[in-house]
């Protein structure tokens, strides 16, 4: 929602890419899972955001959504140096922390109930710092 937000998600991304590049590289491979399990932890993700738990395909069992990212975060480790993200991607600790967007638009919504109202904060949010 923040360019601060857009940015350690881009980081973040551009990290697992790099990441399953250098796996391939080396010649390791990777499970895929299935279209259904994927969007199975995508609507959880959407629906309960940070504070909800992800199935962990690995372990087979529910996992805390905090938990499983900063797993991810570790398996990124090896390659943020080289791509010079680590201070945007140290940004993904400060969402974890103080919430994501989402938890703000729903704090917004709540307190005003007005959708007009989130989407000027959304606005000005963004704007912010520019």
């Amino acid at each position: 929602m923040t360019p601060e937000e857009t940015i350690a998600i881009a980081a973040l991304f551009q990290a697992i890419c790099a990441r399953i590049y250098m796996l391939r590289n080396k010649n390791l491979n990777f499970i895929q899972y299935s279209r259904p399990l994927i969007n199975e932890n995508k609507w959880r993700a959407s629906r309960y955001g940070l504070d909800g738990h992800l199935i962990d395909f690995g372990k087979e069992e529910e996992v805390n959504t905090r938990a499983l990212i900063y797993e991810l975060l570790d398996f990124l480790e090896p390659v943020i140096d080289h791509l010079g993200s680590r201070h945007r991607i140290e940004y993904v600790h400060k969402i974890l922390e103080n919430g994501t967007g989402a938890d703000r638009q729903l704090a917004v919504f709540e307190e005003r109930r007005s959708l007009t109202d989130v989407a000027k904060y959304i606005s000005d949010s963004f704007l912010q710092g520019l």
